[in-house]
Order: structure tokens, then sequence, then C-alpha cells
């Protein structure tokens, strides 16, 4: 393998100069960097990590804690979206990214944290995950940098999808299609969910609207089966509602299913709504009401704050940051008249 005196020699330079040229130092001139790297690339130069980390102190390893508790991992729209983006603005930084180990029936494993120090990580990312385990407090408490998505802990930077004006605006709009009668299927109890509910009944309160309580029922996210059971008892009650808004996109297939087994129609006979704006919900006919979250900007926001915090921990703020979604129309949800 070459070494930085081997590029020195051909480059005629000397190796501090090659070693400066290689990590983008500002007093090396753009056609000598350029030079250098050539010949560098040419030789089959690789850095050495383990040099790399005893000279600054880092490992540039990010580590990532996700395990939803439907388990689909990687197929979760939402967040797979979330981490895409996040993985491609951690990389162009020059981290790599690798997923902390969240099977606990593995023999001889290691804690959360442990893994994080085994692995010399130099921030961990945590999304989708029981932020109660015991385990991810113990992280989050630890002196690891760490950033949150969607969930908020004291003296931790945390990247938000701005849910209470997502479900108003997603309200606002059902209601401005003449709906009076709007029923909810709430995610899991969570922040993201109690952020969602409150808004909820508040929009509803400001606009007037009765919610009965047999409107407000509760399925997992992702959870096809309990919407469907649940649309299916909704639709059942003595005054229906004329629009049901569900946990999440994915989860309103559920639902979907249950309504088209009955013979109706989407939206004349009963509207929909959905959450995420997912690829999916795009390609249904009619086209799903929703609201588009933001996930190219919350995974980018999520990797430039935790590098931020790796590399300028003294001056990095500790805040949390709120990313606006939007409605997006579809076709879902039908126009019906109203007296107000």
């Amino acid at each position: 393998m070459a070494s930085l005196k081997d590029i020195s020699k051909i480059c005629g330079v000397s190796v501090a100069t090659v070693s400066k040229a290689l990590n983008d130092h500002k007093d090396i001139g753009e056609e000598t960097k350029a030079n250098i790297r050539r010949v560098a690339k040419e030789m089959g130069y690789s850095p050495n990590l383990s040099a790399r980390a005893l000279k600054t102190n880092r490992t540039y390893g990010i580590g990532v804690l996700f395990a939803d508790e439907a388990r689909s991992g990687l197929t979760h729209d939402y967040f797979s979206s979330v981490l895409d983006s996040f993985k491609r603005t951690a990389e162009k930084s020059g981290y790599d990214i690798t997923f902390i180990n969240s099977c606990k029936n593995r023999p001889d494993r290691m804690s959360y944290l442990e893994h994080s120090r085994y692995r010399g990580f130099d921030g961990v990312v945590l999304a989708c995950i029981d932020f109660g385990d015991p385990e991810v407090i113990e992280l989050v408490q630890s002196s690891i940098p760490v950033v949150t998505i969607d969930y908020l802990f004291n003296n931790r930077i945390a990247i938000m999808s701005d849910n209470v004006a997502g479900m108003k605006e997603l309200l606002e709009y059902i209601y401005s299609r003449g709906h009076r009668k709007i029923a909810y299927i709430h995610g899991a109890m969570s922040a993201v969910t109690s952020g969602r509910l409150s808004s909820f009944y508040r929009t509803a309160e400001r606009l007037g609207l009765e919610i009965p309580d047999e409107y407000i029922r509760e399925a997992a996210y992702r959870d096809t089966t309990t919407t469907y059971r649940v649309t299916n008892e909704l639709l059942d009650l003595p005054n229906p509602p004329t629009c049901i808004i569900y946990p999440d996109d994915f989860a309103s297939f559920g639902g979907i299913n249950a309504i088209r087994q009955r013979g109706l129609q989407i939206p004349e006979d009963i509207s929909v709504a959905g959450y995420d704006g997912i690829q999916a919900a795009r390609q249904l006919e009619p086209r799903l009401t929703t609201v588009q979250q933001d996930t190219e900007q919350i995974g980018c926001l999520a990797a430039r704050e935790l590098i931020s915090l790796i590399e300028r921990p003294k001056t990095t703020i500790i805040e949390q940051v709120i990313v606006p979604g939007k409605v997006a129309e579809g076709k879902s949800v039908a126009r019906i008249p109203t007296d107000n």
C-alpha cells in the first residue's frame, strides 16, 4: 500500500503537505490539493483509520439505534426515508453509519451503551425505539453525543416533525370539505401520538366540532389488522362518521380494505385520510389525502446537528428543531354539503 512518503516523492512536496492536502487544509492551494489527491488515488492510497482516530480523537463512526415495535425494520416507510437522508448527509461529511444491535435475545449481547463504546462511535442517533427502555436512558445519559428523532429528552438535541401543526391543518382541511362527523384512529400512546391527539381535540373545539367518545379509537402504527377491525366498528355505529383519520398511511390500508369489502366507495360513501405521505399511498386510487412529512429535511438536520455536536460540542446549541409538513390533498376526502 502506498504511503504519504511515496506520494510526496511523486508530487515533489513534503509529507506534511501531502497530509494537509488529503485532510483539506485551507493553507494548501486547490491545484496542489487536486494533484496530490489524483496521485494518491492512482497509487491506491488508503488512510489508516486507526492512525486517523489517534490523531483526531474520532473514529468517524456514527451509531444508529432503530427498532420499531412492529419489527418492520428498514421496510418502515417513514423511518427508512428519514434514515436514508441521515446516511447520505453523514457520509458527505466523512462519517460511516453502523446499526447498534437491538436484538435482546442474542447470547452475550452488549447493552446499547456498551456496544456504542465498543464500536467507538463518535455519536448516536435514536429513532423509533422504546425511549423508556432503561438501556436507552443509560445511553442518553452517557457522555456520547446523541440526537433523537421524534422524541424529546432533557438536554439532548431532538429533531421533531411538527405533529401539532400537521394534525391541525389536516382536520381544518377535512372540515373545509364539509365534514362534521370525523373519527380519529390514533396510534399507540407516545410523544408523537400525544401531540397529534391534543391537536385534534383542540382544533375540533375551535371549529365547534363535537367528537363523540366512540369516534376516538386506537391502533398501533402500521397495524392494518386493528384498523380493519376498528373501521368496521366505526361504520357499524348508529351514527357513523363521514371521514376517518388513520394513525399513518400504511395503517390506513387495513381500513380501506374493510370499506371496500363492504361494497362502499371512497370517497363517495366514506372519506379517509392518513398521515406520513409515504410513496405507496401515492399509488392508491383514489390517491390518499395525508400529511406529507419532510423526511429528507428531518434526516438531514439530524445528521448535521449530530456532527456539529461531535465536532463543535462547546458551541452547538442543545435545542428542539421542529420540521413542518404539509397537507397533500389527494382525492380520498369528498366535498359534502353543509349548512355551516
